[in-house]
């Protein structure tokens, strides 16, 4: 236990030293919610991965891994493709006019982009991000408590208070600079986590081979690409919306914050790649864990409850099974490491939308960037209470919960409310801000729709469960805008900024 306390006393040592650092170098909202628009490749990429994955990869996905086997492995193909697709498709027109708006938020940009007086937009973008990112935070909040709970046998709701605790003191005070700073240390210690562990359990566990022919014994759907029941209708929408996941990568606020944040179009193909290396190995680590977990810690004749809810308690027990007591705080904080990099930027983004696009933008244009880091704080501050109390909500209401579950809700709503509108936006200049603002608020009405109206449905209810929530509200959203431009008379002149026409 002395080792585990280390590992994790040092972890949060360093976040603390990054916030206070990072300090130093804030001296206006410009700072605080684009890091003055400075940073590399190496930067951006390892903080978009590190924000892009939270909770779920660590937790969630070594849990499906441990319980669906080689299924989940579609999962990774999802996440590939929507990271491919986002930073080689979507990051060079976004980032060109950003520059040329001089944008630092995403609401920002759509204002910009389709040239809005009225501020409806903003408002709309600024709104659905708020409520969203808070569910999303809430989340990782809720998962910090079980990380604590696993790992150390803290109590839930103390160790959920020590982890906010921890992102509040150095985020308050750092802002994007210290989201990004600590998204590098935390990302590394991410992906060298989720490549090492693997590796070390196969060799205790006698290599690939031996692992699939124990999960053969356990059950052979484990070792089965299609699952249980073969490729039937259901198990195809269920493979869909596991590869389908990646669509939340194509224009979410909190990834997109850091194309912007980019110093030049020259960092991108270098970060491009460096994406695509840490999502493949880091993924698809974190299915293996879960399998090799599984083949290890419950084996035929052993029930796979034994692995926690979801299978999420997975990637704790094997460490505490294979690796050397001294390593075990390391992987507690690679775990904590997933969680609060997502935490700091979510919050970084809500607070932006609180504050620079709602309170300056609209209510108080006349006020400079440079007197609002103060507010910017302490919003920031006040939103994450707000989710920490929905956090403790959803513990006490839903027992049963996973974190893949949780994480994923939220991950949706973000991902359905803006996705749809930042990819029309850039690809097709027919599109206009009435059909913005209509596909906005689909996929925000969208996802909860498709979540428990849906799937309660006779017949199609199940089709909707297998599929989840995201694909069908992200084509809601996107089918809405097109037919709402349509419909709308087109933008009366195409700017130098605006995007050109789909081929």
């Amino acid at each position: 236990m002395t080792w585990k306390w280390i590992g994790v006393s040092l972890y949060m040592l360093a976040l603390l030293a990054i916030g206070i650092a990072a300090s130093r170098r804030m001296s206006s909202m410009r700072d605080y919610y684009a890091g003055d628009k400075r940073f590399g490749f190496l930067a951006a990429a390892f903080s978009a991965r590190a924000t892009g994955e939270s909770a779920w990869l660590l937790l969630g996905l070594t849990g499906m891994g441990a319980m669906m086997g080689v299924q989940a492995f579609w999962v990774v193909v999802g996440e590939v493709l929507g990271v491919g697709a986002a930073w080689l498709l979507m990051c060079r027109p976004f980032k060109r006019l950003t520059d040329e708006y001089d944008s630092l938020t995403i609401p920002d940009y759509l204002e910009s982009r389709f040239q809005d007086k009225t501020q409806r937009i903003r408002k709309v973008a600024a709104s659905c991000l708020v409520v969203f990112v808070t569910i999303y935070v809430s989340a990782q909040i809720d998962a910090t408590g079980t990380a604590f709970e696993s790992f150390l046998g803290l109590d839930y709701t103390i160790g959920a208070l020590v982890g906010f605790a921890v992102v509040m003191a150095y985020i308050v005070s750092g802002g994007f600079v210290a989201v990004v700073w600590s998204d590098i240390f935390q990302g590394t210690l991410m992906f060298l986590g989720l490549v090492t562990l693997p590796i070390v359990a196969l060799m205790s566990i006698g290599g690939w081979g031996e692992m699939m022919t124990a999960l053969s014994t356990i059950d052979p759907q484990l070792t089965s690409l299609s699952g249980p029941g073969g490729w039937s209708g259901i198990r195809i929408l269920e493979i869909i919306g596991l590869s389908l996941i990646g669509l939340g990568f194509l224009g979410s606020p909190q990834i997109f914050v850091r194309f912007l944040s980019l110093k030049s179009e020259d960092e991108i193909a270098p970060g491009a790649a460096t994406a695509l290396i840490w999502t493949l190995f880091a993924d698809s680590g974190a299915v293996v864990t879960g399998m090799v977990g599984r083949a290890i810690l419950a084996p035929a004749g052993t029930s796979a409850e034994l692995l926690g809810n979801g299978g999420q308690s997975v990637l704790p027990l094997l460490v505490e099974n294979v690796m050397p007591a001294m390593l075990v705080g390391l992987f507690i904080a690679i775990v904590l490491s997933a969680i609060m990099s997502t935490v700091d930027s979510l919050l970084v983004v809500a607070s932006s939308a609180a504050v620079r696009d709602w309170y300056q933008q609209v209510k108080h244009p006349e006020l400079a960037d440079e007197d609002l880091v103060g507010v910017s704080r302490k919003v920031t501050f006040g939103l994450a209470l707000v989710s920490l109390a929905l956090a403790m909500t959803v513990a006490n209401l839903v027992p049963g919960r996973t974190v893949f579950w949780f994480v994923i809700f939220g991950w949706s709503g973000i991902a359905a409310t803006f996705c749809p509108t930042i990819i029309l936006s850039l690809f097709w200049c027919r599109f206009t801000a009435n059909g913005a603002l209509a596909a906005m608020l689909a996929g925000f009405i969208g996802v909860p729709l498709f979540k428990f109206g849906a799937t309660a449905l006779p017949t199609v209810g199940p089709a909707f469960a297998a599929l989840s929530e995201l694909p069908p509200a992200f084509l809601l959203s996107g089918f809405v805008g097109v037919v709402v431009s349509l419909r709308d008379s087109p933008p009366q002149q195409a700017t130098a900024q605006s995007p050109p026409a789909l081929p």
